[in-house]
């Protein structure tokens, strides 16, 4: 009897109705992890994660003279069980799983963590980690014992075929709010980072091409989405910058690139969901034999709800929204990014993703604390009118303290003069790269 039926039979033991969390750990949390493939000294009860103790933890017995149930060290996986009475398939119960094994994850003890899992025996969800980002690697799933050897393979699938890269649309349904900017910037910064970063420019408007001075290639992006059979790294290029050090001059690859192409430029939306097969799943598609060769996928895409857009936000994990303090129609924007075209997407994906981040000020300008005062209160009222709301525009807000603080890149000249240059900000001013360094340090990078 393989792991995955014995699962099946204990699951069938378990009672509908069991109201004993303990019950569920060991009768079916437990067998869970056996079907993923960890052995008894792999796993861990009731381990302490830095922010509190999960149910279990586990990670492989790599080295003989260090078994993860003696030295509860570098956990891989952690596991959040409940009881078959709560209702892990929507409303307070699930909301407060989600945010009981992101913090987990994210615990001091955890850093080595790479997954987490969230059951009541009923329904079962998969969340990722990379770096300070946790976003869901599957839907949240209903179990029976007539599918749950097909979700056990699928858990198993993509938890042993980790891939690399955390693909991040940057997206707001506003103009003028720095997507472009921000996309640049931020790929500049990740870089100095050592992280190795793709750029992908999919608004047929091509500022951020132009804005870098890329010329696109033989192959374009227009022909690859259309003919399937085109290898995606044909289209790649990287974007490079002249140096001098020490009076000798070098060219250094800052990140690589996919340009827009001036066929782009041409397609409307119903011409591009027309001629490109998958429509909006296209770009996913394409851009997923290149997940294992990144850290980060940033994709810019234009301002309107329409098949670039869509396209891009289908294509990410995670949705990054900048927003301007002294722009209230970029905060009303963002709530229909979280509130509507997100969820729009989860349900057209049916994976569970993407997941929007927290908003940020883009261009707050010095002595600008009048109007970061009345962009709060502004918030204050969507959040009043909608509670869910609340993590996205002020991530540190609890009831015992009420920090409305919100992320700021400072608005600076130098930042749009650094277009006509046709090298990013963060390289022609110290305090720009600081603030995009923050900005990645902020939301992405674990240091």
């Amino acid at each position: 009897m393989t792991a995955a039926s014995s699962l099946r039979e204990k699951l069938e033991r378990i009672s509908p109705t069991e109201s004993v969390e303990r019950v569920v750990v060991q009768h079916f949390a437990v067998p869970l992890l056996h079907a993923l493939g960890f052995h008894d000294l792999e796993i861990r009860y009731e381990f302490e994660t830095g922010c509190g103790q999960v149910d279990l933890a586990a990670r492989k017995n790599e080295d003989p003279e260090d078994t993860f149930f003696n030295s509860q060290r570098n956990p891989y996986l952690l596991l959040e069980a409940k009881s078959r009475v709560v209702n892990l398939k929507e409303g307070s119960c699930y909301r407060d799983a989600v945010c009981q094994i992101e913090s987990y994850l994210l615990g001091e003890n955890c850093k080595s963590a790479k997954w987490g899992i969230i059951t009541n025996a009923n329904n079962i969800q998969l969340w990722r980690r990379h770096g300070k980002v946790v976003h869901p690697a599957t839907a949240n799933l209903d179990i029976s014992s007539n599918n749950i050897e097909g979700i056990v393979r699928n858990l198993r699938d993509k938890i042993e075929n980790y891939e690399r890269a955390l693909t991040i649309c940057v997206y707001n349904n506003k103009g003028g709010v720095g997507k472009t900017t921000t996309v640049i910037n931020l790929a500049a910064a990740l870089a100095t980072k050592r992280k190795k970063v793709l750029v992908v420019d999919f608004d047929s408007q091509g500022d951020l091409t132009r804005n870098l001075g890329v010329t696109p290639g033989k192959i374009t992006l227009t022909q690859c989405l259309k003919d399937p059979k085109i290898d995606v790294h044909s289209v790649v290029q990287t974007y490079r910058l002249k140096t001098v050090r020490q009076g000798k001059q070098s060219i250094v690859s800052i990140f690589d690139i996919i340009p827009r192409d001036p066929e782009l430029e041409t397609l409307t939306d119903s011409q591009a969901v027309a001629y490109i097969q998958k429509g909006t799943r296209r770009l996913r598609d394409l851009i997923a034999p290149l997940r294992n060769e990144y850290d980060y996928i940033l994709i810019d895409c234009p301002t309107q709800w329409l098949y670039f857009s869509q396209s891009g936000v289908f294509a990410a994990d995670v949705i990054l929204i900048p927003t301007r303090p002294s722009d209230l129609s970029s905060l009303s924007n963002a709530v229909r990014v979280i509130t509507s075209f997100i969820p729009e997407t989860v349900k057209s994906r049916q994976d569970g993703g993407p997941r929007a981040l927290p908003i940020f000020f883009n261009g707050a300008s010095s002595g600008s604390e009048n109007t970061i005062k009345l962009a709060n209160q502004e918030i204050d009222k969507l959040t009043k009118q909608e509670r869910s709301l609340l993590p996205y525009f002020w991530p540190r807000f609890r009831k015992d303290n009420e920090d409305k603080s919100i992320f700021r890149i400072p608005d600076y000249a130098v930042i749009s003069q650094a277009n006509f240059a046709r090298i990013p900000a963060v390289f022609r001013d110290r305090r720009v790269l600081e603030y995009y360094q923050s900005l990645a340090s902020e939301y992405f990078i674990d240091e």
